[in-house]
């Protein structure tokens, strides 16, 4: 598969096999988001995955769709801003790009393996920190679970050429 049909492949999907996903298939995602790029390479990212029921409800709780609980593994992408490149200028912090940089990461190579995967990214924070007794410095970006699709693609709509060029 090229990278244009990888980028096709790749969508939302909200409904998921009850098969667990393969320990080496995980293991290449992450590995995948290892070699993410980051600002000034500081890699101001730290992942946990998710694949016991118990704390996958927790993650339920964060977040109020059933949906949510078909996916056998979410991985929560969390961001350390005390790590995370600033821009001079106007100490822009860089930690969300570079973490959305690396979440792509692992939705394109999960597509790559077979899997679909989620952005989910409107959820209760705060609840998630406590559910999963994050630290401090680490701030949960996004939810991403993963899993073998049990829902089609839905047709994309995307703006054309003309209306994002200027």
């Amino acid at each position: 598969m090229n990278f244009l049909e990888l980028v096709k492949a790749r969508y939302s999907s909200r409904k998921y096999a009850a098969r667990p996903v393969e320990a080496e298939k995980l293991d290449y995602i992450m590995e995948c988001v290892r070699l993410a790029p980051s600002a000034v390479n500081l890699q101001p990212w730290r992942f946990r995955i998710v694949t016991d029921l118990e704390t996958i409800a927790k993650l339920q709780s964060c977040y109020k769709r059933d949906w949510l609980s078909t996916a056998p593994c979410i991985i929560v992408a969390c961001a350390n801003h005390e790590e995370s490149w600033h821009r001079r200028a106007d100490n822009k912090d860089h930690a969300d790009i570079d973490i959305a940089i690396a979440v792509e990461h692992i939705c394109l190579a999960a597509t790559e393996q077979g899997l679909a995967t989620c952005w989910v990214c409107n959820f209760d924070a705060a609840k998630c920190r406590e559910q999963l007794a994050l630290p401090e410095n680490l701030e949960p970006i996004a939810l991403v679970p993963v899993g073998y699709p049990e829902d089609e693609m839905a047709e994309k709509k995307r703006k054309s050429l003309e209306d994002i060029l200027f």
